[in-house]
């Protein structure tokens, strides 16, 4: 039997939290409230049109590409909302999938067939209509087992994927209830024939089109007038301009010359609220700043010097002097209460010099451990690793702290080198999060975590229907991470962005950063 479950949505445009887990293993949403659920509210005020949107972010290099399997840090992400759509997106305020290039969706009783209507009428910039084959190319190109995209771990389980009569029908190899907030992941953006002739076309469906790309300096894009929706794209034109360095963002607004800027340093906000057409954008969510070890590669392949490092690092004074109090403290696992079934009655990990001389001298370990950083990591990144470094000098560690550049830190440091500092943004959900970086397989598995009985246990947890029996799965995989894996998790980080009080709209969305991403799609400015 087939069920379809349609949300209760409330006044203010959200969903119930009871209904949302309750129905969540057949869950399928009312095409009639897309618009109010993907902006997240009802708008306050009747947007402006027009005008050219500036805005000045961070994480950006000479190797981005446009083809959205490879995206991995912030200009790219706001780059790829510019121009693209998913099937599904994620609320901004509950993290509930709600419609998007799918217009509705049902799932089986077991949650292991799901049937998604594609939405009709619906054209790419190219001017060609966007059909279930492009929606079938994409996802075979993503969950291909040679594919380089940032997604294929959350794709592992997909058993097929076929067009019946039009319509998308997913088959997994076990049930999965999170599936459309799977299918919201920024790197599933559909493609004309699946991006597979040409991947780097930035060709969407997406509110703006693509008019000049230059790899790590400066993308344009130009209002899409054929755009399906109406409640986004407001102004005119969009100019993504990559400054990583923070100097620079903070001139760029002070002055006028771009309207918005991300990763504002917590150090700095006193300094910016002092500009007086300045407005200081601050959004708790899922994102966390991280240290991470491999695993596999020795020293790190100690599970001793692990501990010894998570002990010998001071979390709170990192989250008061390093990020000025904007966060919560982290306990070396990556999930919050921001997330649906998140963990509780896991004691908090402190800052302990005994412990971590004691784990250290098990691991046998001698001599300074070399730990690479930048301000590209995270904002704070550098302060935060030299902390790390005194208080480890309290458990006789000696950590050498190396500032790598910004440019290239992506693609040279992260990922490469086997102890480095990190940022990640939030995921849908808890499987979703696991599954991008925890699983054996999964691309962007940056501890070089691999334990067979961990992926059977995100197996077990993805098809497990009972939300009880669920939350301990998922309580389980926490302790494992935090007391066996190679992530060092001091904290969550708020949200820290920047605008001229020129722009209005914005949309604090506990999905990622810069609204989810999808900043220029939801802000207008006011002349």
């Amino acid at each position: 039997m087939t069920r379809i479950w349609k949300p209760d949505v409330n006044s203010t445009g959200g969903l119930k939290r009871r209904e949302f887990l309750g129905g969540a293993a057949a869950l399928g949403v009312l095409a009639a409230t897309a618009a109010t659920l993907a902006s997240g509210r009802a708008l306050a005020q009747e947007p402006k049109r027009g005008g050219h949107l500036k805005l000045g972010l961070k994480g950006g290099a000479a190797t981005d590409t446009l083809d959205p399997a490879g995206y991995s840090a912030g200009v790219a992400f706001v780059t790829g909302r510019c121009w693209g759509d998913t099937l599904v997106e994620s609320h901004p305020d509950t993290g509930v999938a709600v419609p998007a290039l799918a217009e509705s969706w049902e799932a089986s009783a077991d949650a292991a067939t799901w049937t998604f209507k594609i939405r009709k009428g619906v054209t790419f910039h190219d001017g060609s209509p966007m059909t279930i084959a492009d929606v079938l190319a994409t996802l075979k190109r993503h969950s291909d087992a040679g594919s380089k995209s940032g997604a294929l771990g959350l794709l592992g389980s997909i058993r097929s994927f076929e067009d019946k009569a039009g319509d998308l029908v997913i088959t997994l190899a076990e049930g999965n209830a999170d599936l459309p907030l799977i299918l919201s992941d920024y790197h599933l953006i559909i493609q004309p024939g699946g991006g597979v002739e040409n991947p780097n076309a930035a060709i969407g469906t997406g509110p703006y089109k693509l008019a000049s790309f230059e790899a790590g300096v400066r993308t344009t894009f130009e209002k899409n007038a054929n755009d399906w929706r109406s409640d986004r794209g407001f102004v005119d034109s969009v100019e993504i301009i990559v400054m990583n360095d923070t100097t620079a963002r903070i001139a760029a607004l002070s002055s006028g010359q771009v309207h918005f800027i991300s990763a504002v340093e917590p150090k700095t906000v006193e300094l910016l609220k002092r500009a007086p057409i300045v407005e200081i954008l601050q959004t708790g969510g899922k994102g966390f700043y991280s240290f991470l070890m491999h695993c596999d590669t020795a020293p790190f392949d100690n599970n001793d010097l692990r501990l010894a490092l998570k002990y010998a690092i001071d979390r709170q004074e990192i989250l008061d002097r390093a990020l000025s109090g904007y966060g919560t403290l982290g306990n070396d696992y990556p999930v919050n209460a921001a997330y649906a079934l998140a963990p509780d009655g896991i004691e908090q990990r402190t800052f302990d010099p005994d412990k971590a001389a004691f784990h250290y001298k098990k691991s046998g370990h001698s001599g300074p451990i070399l730990l690479r950083t930048a301000e590209a990591a995270f904002p704070g990144a550098v302060d935060a690793a030299v902390l790390f470094q005194e208080s480890a000098k309290k458990a006789g560690i000696a950590i050498d702290v190396k500032r790598e550049p910004d440019d290239g830190y992506w693609t040279n440091v992260w990922n490469v080198q086997p102890f480095s500092a990190s940022y990640w943004g939030g995921r849908p959900t808890q499987d979703s999060r696991y599954s991008t970086s925890y699983v054996s397989n999964a691309e962007w598995n940056d501890t070089r975590f691999k334990r067979p009985d961990f992926d059977k246990l995100v197996l077990q947890a993805r098809a497990e229907l009972d939300e009880t029996k669920r939350r301990a799965l998922y309580k389980t995989m926490a302790l494992i991470v935090r007391d066996e894996g190679g992530l060092i998790l001091p904290v969550f980080n708020d949200y820290l962005n920047a605008c001229s009080k020129q722009v209005k709209g914005y949309v604090h969305d506990i999905g990622n950063d810069v609204s989810n991403g999808y900043v220029a799609s939801r802000v207008w400015l006011d002349a």
